[in-house]
């Protein structure tokens, strides 16, 4: 769940830091003292798109750090471990938003993309409102919700597996099988390729010696010149090093500088010596064949003629005699192999068609289920009039689909005789806000975002109405973590924690304040929300009701 926001020189705030718990947390405040900026600036590190307008004015950059509390949270955790990025329970998305434009993004510390934020929160945080970060819009999403709602989850799981296991057999089928004069050609091709390469016969590790042993039979005689000269001056620097040795005899050079001065010496002479000895042995080594040569060259030559014609570095060749002898092995069982495909491909469809048949009729049950509960909420919301369909719409063609035979879309019509229309097609924001609330609480039993963001949701509606949304909120924050930025008292009197915000004017500047409230703080907001400025002791005694109940 979020666990903390540090937002520094964004918009109105100059520096506010906020943590966050369990249950449901309410964000009230006046009418443009910044309600929504903490929800805008969550959205930064999940990805939304950067505006350097919203950089504070006269400062450089604008930063916002969400911290996440990952402990029940394995799906986050793996998606981090797969690009090293896991960091134990927590974590940390950051964002920086220059005055100039740029924009960077980080998860835990190491520099990402906006797209990867975007992939990560998904997993984190839903956030519903009159703004584009609308994970209930998506397809995918609506399918999820409805086979979690339902318990489909191990069935779904097969499918795929089923669905997965075809198509890769498929596609093996498919390069075994070509068509019939490719697959013939191909394999006289590989034939005859593979015969070359054994004839060759090269050796692990040949190629590298022979480069090797062709280099000192190519300058042998070079090689033998040049030792015999070095061993010859070696002899002269030892024959020189012992009659220096000699001339510094200790009984006319006594003290310590000539001792020293000796023993170096006959270090010295030694070290000569023993060179002197490896170069004979180099020499003793080096073999002037011009014969060996010829041989030598020759089957090089041969061998990087061979990579040539294959089209790969003379140390590769190995590698693609193994590569190619293997495609000839596999299409030469082709036919057998080809048969035994067909057969299983043949009963893996069989086994798809059952299982998708089966998942069919049980998202049918499930969707008309779904369609009732969420259409009993939102009657509760003033939306009475309101109906839901969750279509699903047979997909074409008989390939195995991983999610099944059919697409999900929830339907929505908003006015008694209309005709139904994707959620992103409804006409009101706040409706859509109101109808994405109905559906999260009904299929909240199997949610798997541990937060959810409400920006207003309770626009449009008050009385008995906004107790009932908040009431709706509350039994959400029982299974997930609740923020709800809300102008309704009773919304806000539903929070286990309550925010305030507001705006002071300050050395010629703006400035967002953020305080939590408790006791008779809170109740002092919730009568500011229910009576204006004016609060009078029959609005406190109302506040301190709706607190109680």
């Amino acid at each position: 769940m979020l666990s903390q926001i540090s937002i520094n020189n964004y918009t109105v705030v100059s520096s506010l830091e906020v943590e966050f718990g369990d249950g449901m947390t309410v964000i009230t405040g006046e009418t443009g003292a910044g309600k929504s900026i903490m929800i805008d600036a969550l959205g930064l590190c999940l990805g939304d798109r950067a505006d350097p307008k919203a950089v504070r004015p006269g400062c450089a950059r604008a930063e916002i750090v969400a911290g996440f509390d990952l402990a029940g949270h394995p799906v986050a955790r793996e998606w981090l471990r797969q690009r090293d990025l896991d960091a134990g329970d927590e974590l940390l998305l950051r964002r920086v938003i220059t005055a100039e434009g740029r924009s960077r993004a980080y998860i835990n510390g190491s520099a990402s993309t906006a797209q990867d934020c975007a992939e990560l929160g998904a997993l984190l945080v839903d956030i519903h409102g009159q703004h584009a970060h609308q994970s209930l819009l998506r397809r995918a999403v609506q399918r999820e919700l409805l086979d979690n709602y339902a318990g489909h989850q191990p069935l779904c799981e097969r499918i795929e597996q089923c669905a997965s296991d075809w198509l890769r057999k498929r596609r093996e089928l498919d390069l075994l099988a070509g068509a019939g004069e490719e697959h013939a050609a191909r394999l006289d091709l590989l034939a005859y390729q593979v015969e070359e390469l054994d004839s060759l016969a090269l050796q692990e590790g040949e190629l590298g010696k022979l480069e090797q042993e062709q280099a000192l039979l190519a300058n042998a005689q070079d090689i033998l010149s040049s030792a015999h000269q070095a061993q010859a001056l070696c002899e002269e620097q030892e024959s020189g090093l012992r009659q220096a040795l000699q001339l510094l005899g200790e009984g006319l050079h006594p003290g310590a500088a000539a001792a020293d001065a000796r023993e170096l010496l006959d270090s010295a002479a030694i070290q000569v010596s023993e060179a002197r000895a490896e170069i004979q042995r180099h020499i003793d080594a080096v073999e002037d064949d011009p014969q060996r040569l010829a041989s030598v060259q020759a089957r090089l030559e041969s061998i990087y003629d061979v990579a040539r014609k294959h089209r790969v570095m003379p140390e590769e060749l190995a590698a693609r005699h193994g590569q190619l002898a293997e495609e000839l092995e596999q299409l030469r069982a082709g036919g057998e192999r080809i048969e035994a495909l067909r057969d299983e491909l043949d009963t893996l469809a069989r086994r798809y068609r059952k299982e998708a048949a089966k998942l069919s009729r049980q998202r049918a049950r499930a969707a008309k289920k779904l369609a009732a509960s969420v259409e009993e909420v939102l009657g509760s919301l003033a939306m009475g009039q309101c109906r839901l369909e969750v279509a699903l719409p047979a997909v074409a063609g008989e390939d195995p689909r991983p999610h099944g035979a059919e697409d999900i879309d929830f339907l929505v019509s908003t006015n008694p005789g209309a005709a139904p229309q994707p959620l992103g097609k409804i006409a009101s924001g706040g409706e859509l806000s109101r109808i994405s609330l109905a559906i999260q609480v009904v299929t909240a039993s199997g949610a798997t975002v541990p937060s959810m963001v409400f920006d207003e949701v309770d626009v449009g509606v008050g009385g008995a109405v906004a107790e009932v949304v908040g009431r709706l909120l509350r039994e959400l924050s029982a299974r997930s973590q609740v923020l709800c930025v809300t102008h309704l008292p009773q919304v806000a009197a539903q929070g286990q924690t309550h925010l305030q915000v507001s705006k002071q004017a300050q050395d010629d500047a703006v400035h967002t304040r953020l305080a939590r409230l408790e006791n008779e703080d809170k109740v002092r907001e919730i009568a500011r929300m229910l009576g204006g400025v004016k609060i009078t002791r029959q609005t406190l005694a109302h506040a301190r009701e709706m607190l109680e109940g």
